[in-house]
């Protein structure tokens, strides 16, 4: 059984697309970030914290661990919490290319496999009117950078290159060729 450490339903909806049925919990750990991590490396290091402790629940189960950081000016961008951050956040991002690093952790019994996808995303010039009114939506609170590209976020982005998936929160190609490389090393 496949078992998804995260309660993201933009998760949910594309592990469905590598597989019908799954459990999900959610992780609960400390998402600081430990200081002998490189910053780019931090969402694959809160991916491997979640899976494992996950998996000490489902030793015979796969456990899939993600976590998503959004990237600029050497900063990682969380999620804002409140509207007057995620104005400040969608201020900075105006303009500008960022990065977006999604870390993936996969274990099964033994096996461990960790990597991250990057995705650059560049948006356009944006008005405060504009800021103002994408906040408004709701849609900027729980989501790293304080944007959703799969919903109104969409309008703000001028361009992307790489993995759209990967910003929605999961590189749905990615991980299914790595969750079908632990089968075959399990097999072989």
């Amino acid at each position: 059984m496949i078992v998804l450490a995260s309660n993201s339903p933009r998760r949910k909806e594309l592990l469905r697309l590598i597989s019908p049925s799954f459990i999900i919990e959610p992780a609960d750990i400390d998402e600081s970030r430990a200081e002998n991590v490189p910053l780019d490396c931090v969402p694959e290091y809160l991916a491997l914290k979640k899976a494992v402790q996950v998996s000490k629940n489902h030793p015979g189960d796969t456990v899939i661990g993600c976590d998503t950081g959004v990237f600029i000016d050497n900063l990682m961008i969380g999620k804002p919490g409140t509207e007057k951050t995620a104005f400040e956040i969608l201020k900075m991002l105006s303009g500008k290319t960022h990065r977006v690093i999604t870390g993936c952790a996969i274990i099964r019994g033994e096996q461990k496999l960790t990597f991250s996808q990057t995705t650059e995303v560049e948006f356009y010039p944006l008005s405060d009117e504009e800021i103002n009114a994408y906040v408004a939506t709701g849609e900027t609170t729980d989501k790293a950078g304080a944007y959703g590209i799969q919903g109104k976020g969409a309008l703000l982005v001028k361009e992307i290159r790489g993995d759209y998936y990967n910003v929605v929160g999961l590189p749905v190609a990615l991980l299914n060729r790595k969750l079908a490389l632990l089968r075959a090393e399990q097999q072989g």
